[in-house]
This record gives structure tokens, C-alpha cells and sequence, in this order.
């Protein structure tokens, strides 16, 4: 395989990052009924996410070989919950993780994991939060 490269993402990699997008979107389908059509939602939710992270965060981008290998988006949010403490309250969120079929056990999910951990923990995150289906078994070796 050639080398990985982990970048911020950039507005050239829009059309990419909506592909991604609805090919997650499908895949949560097939394991959950509460999921809309990818293509219904593509646009507004990587709008959602691309604001998500302007403002706290970032989206990442991995290529290999100059070819889109996946994403992952993530940003710092904060809690006022009672019973936690301060830094419990604020947290590093990874909202999606993407891995393009062609690209997957190659350990790039963990590769994007670490590097958006980096990312956050210069924004002074010391914990992670990571989203996925309960029913998506294949996240979690990464997760």
C-alpha cells in the first residue's frame, strides 16, 4: 500500500466528503430503521458538519496514492453536567468516521482516530467521545 496522508479538509474535497457521507449514511441504514436516505440528507448534514467544525474543531481527510481513503470529523464540545468534573464537561467529539470499502482493514479508522485525538488535544480535549450505531459491529474493533 502506498503511504497514507492525513490532512485537514479542504473545499475541493466537498464532492468526496458528500459521496462518503451518503455511502455512511446507507450503510447505518442497513442497520438501523431510523435512518433517512443518504442522498435526502447528504447536503444538509455535511453542511452541519462542515459548520460543526469550523467553529470547534476539523474534518480530516486520509488519501493514499492521491486517492480519497476516508474522513473523519470531530470537534470540542462542552457539558455543564452536574455530577462530572470540569474536564469531563469538555470532550472531543468524533462525530463520523469514514473508510472507503476498497480502503478498509488497513487501520486507517485507527489512523484517523489518532490523528483527529492530536488534532483535539492541542485544543487541550484529554478525553474522546466517539459516535457510532449500537449496532455496528464493525466499528468496534477500531473504536
Amino acid at each position: 500500500m502506498q503511504a497514507l496522508t492525513i490532512r485537514a479538509a479542504t473545499q475541493a474535497d466537498r464532492p468526496r466528503l458528500r459521496q462518503a457521507v451518503i455511502e455512511l449514511q446507507e450503510y447505518e441504514r442497513r442497520q438501523s430503521t431510523t435512518r433517512r436516505p443518504g442522498e435526502q440528507i447528504a447536503d444538509a448534514y455535511l453542511a452541519w458538519l462542515c459548520q460543526q467544525a469550523d467553529s470547534a474543531g476539523t474534518i480530516l481527510v486520509a488519501e493514499t496514492g492521491g486517492r480519497f481513503a476516508g474522513f473523519v470529523a470531530g470537534w470540542v464540545e462542552a457539558a455543564a453536567y452536574i455530577a462530572e468534573t470540569p474536564d469531563s464537561n469538555r470532550v472531543g467529539l468524533i462525530s463520523d468516521i469514514y473508510v472507503a470499502l476498497e480502503f478498509r482493514l488497513r487501520r486507517i479508522a485507527e489512523r484517523l482516530i489518532a490523528a483527529m485525538e492530536r488534532v483535539l488535544g492541542n485544543n487541550g480535549v484529554t478525553r474522546l467521545r466517539i459516535n457510532a450505531l449500537a449496532a455496528n459491529t464493525s466499528a468496534r474493533p477500531v473504536l
